[in-house]
């Protein structure tokens, strides 16, 4: 153990990758010191990403469920009215509620959070300036550093934020009124979850996505199948479309779109870009330091996370590829592990990705497509939930589980599921890709009866040509 101006470890960020990678090397018995220049531990996936926007989306399907579906089951509410407040606060509450669980964590594993900002300068020290009006500095030279700083959103040229009118995803989860006409640029993950919360809520929701469809990266048949259930939602989904301009005038912004020659002028109370993320340096000179970047301004690492630098190290969403909050989780915990002496690599090929969207939506591993232009024979099984007994119990039948092995070994090598709880199910297909299993393998696995579970098991049996219930 050095001094605590000597710690083992420093880590600028207090993010996903930050905080765990900070805990990781505390059980190693590595003294720690993890800078975080906003009033909170969790960076954005706690207070402005995956923590309040899926305590919205929650709050938001009750609010639907109790307006069109509770009748379905006998339960009759009469008039369902809404209060934003307390669905807003309810959000805050939980936000908070993940913060303070952080804080405990650091306490417990003896994490110094040195509260301000951190500048990293050659030889690897740091230089941690701390809140106003005190401005203190504190210098660190800590054994190893890991950058952990995050990503911000990328606005349109033409359309900067303001998060009144114009709104990152910061904005579009702390409205205090239910937009009349919303427009959303970017038919993503973040773009169809949140548009869904509003809609859900009230609002008149238009998804512009410049590709062909919508959720670019998952497989085809998942995102043709999300395309079709949003529309029949009432999300007004324009693909292949781009946004040429767009300014605001008053208390609206007109957004200029052209798809096929034809041009069109939307007009809308607010509006969300949610166009893609870049990595973030906040007093990281790279030029100055050497740190070698990829082309898109990422931090190159290996699989151990190490940058060109000694003893540098970054995790998250600053070192590019799926920015998921589980994936700097782990590379935040292989980094820790490495500076210990360990020997951690990470693993890209089985990251699961989701959208919390109703139906929910997750692929993991290779989609039908990449398998295909790889040349590789494979076969495919799917089992729709329509033919599953708890989701008709449920009464939430749509969607599907599709498995994708390896015709000659049954390998599994990609899952993807749209339907109820996808993200849960998904679990047990991870764990198979990981461990290198086959289709037969869930196949020959008992599943519990009636549970959706066992459309995961169908569809394992459909790869085999055996499929039970359909």
């Amino acid at each position: 153990m050095t001094g605590a101006l000597e710690p083992d470890v420093l880590i600028i960020g207090a993010g996903s990758g930050g905080y765990v990678a900070a805990i990781r090397a505390a059980q190693l018995g590595l003294s720690v010191v993890c800078v975080e220049r906003d009033a909170t531990l969790g960076g954005t996936c706690v207070n402005v990403g995956c923590i309040p926007s899926k305590a919205l989306l929650e709050s938001s399907h009750h609010f639907e469920f109790a307006r069109e579906r509770a009748a379905t089951h006998g339960v009759m509410l009469g008039s369902v009215g809404l209060d934003l407040g307390v669905m807003q606060r309810r959000k805050t509450d939980v936000v908070a509620q993940n913060t303070r669980g952080i804080e405990y964590l650091f306490k417990k594993n003896a994490i110094t959070w040195a509260r301000g900002s951190a500048t990293l300068e050659a030889g690897n020290v740091v230089e941690v300036r701390g809140a106003p009006p005190e401005n203190t500095i504190t210098v660190y030279h800590p054994g190893s550093v890991i950058i952990a700083t995050g990503s911000v959103p990328t606005a349109l040229p033409f359309l900067p934020y303001d998060e009144d009118r114009v709104l990152s995803n910061t904005g579009a989860l702390m409205l205090t009124e239910v937009p009349e006409r919303l427009v959303v640029i970017g038919g993503g993950v973040i773009g169809v979850e949140l548009g869904s919360v509003w809609r859900r809520l009230g609002a008149r929701v238009t998804i512009i996505e410049l590709l062909p469809s919508i959720l670019a990266g998952y497989d085809a048949d998942l995102a043709r199948e999300a395309e079709k259930v949003f529309r029949r939602q009432g999300l007004d989904i324009r693909t292949a479309t781009r946004v040429t301009g767009a300014r605001r005038d008053g208390d609206r912004v007109l957004v200029e779109i052209e798809k096929d020659g034809v041009a069109e002028t939307l007009e809308a109370d607010r509006v969300l870009t949610c166009v893609g993320r870049r990595s973030s340096l906040p007093g990281i000179d790279a030029k100055a330091l050497g740190l070698a970047l990829g082309p898109r301004g990422e931090i190159t690492v290996d699989d151990q996370m190490r940058t060109n630098l000694p003893n540098v190290y970054a995790v998250g969403d600053v070192v590019g590829g799926m920015l998921l909050a589980h994936k700097a989780e782990d590379e935040g915990m292989v980094a820790a592990e490495v500076i210990a002496g360990k020997s951690s690599h990470m693993h890209y090929g089985v990251i699961p990705a989701v959208v919390y969207t109703t139906p929910e939506i997750v692929g993991v591993g290779l989609t039908e497509q990449q398998v295909k232009e790889s040349g590789r024979a494979y076969k495919v099984g799917r089992f729709p939930y329509s033919a599953n007994g708890r989701a008709r119990t449920a009464g939430d039948t749509t969607g599907f589980v599709k498995l994708v092995a390896d015709a000659e070994t049954d390998a599994l090598l990609g899952a993807h599921l749209i339907g109820p709880t996808a993200s849960e199910l998904v679990a047990e297909l991870t764990l198979t890709l990981e461990f290198g299993g086959s289709s037969e393998d869930i196949a020959l696995t008992v599943h519990p009866h009636p549970t959706l579970s066992e459309a995961t098991r169908e569809a394992a049996l459909a790869v085999l040509g055996r499929a039970i219930h359909i």
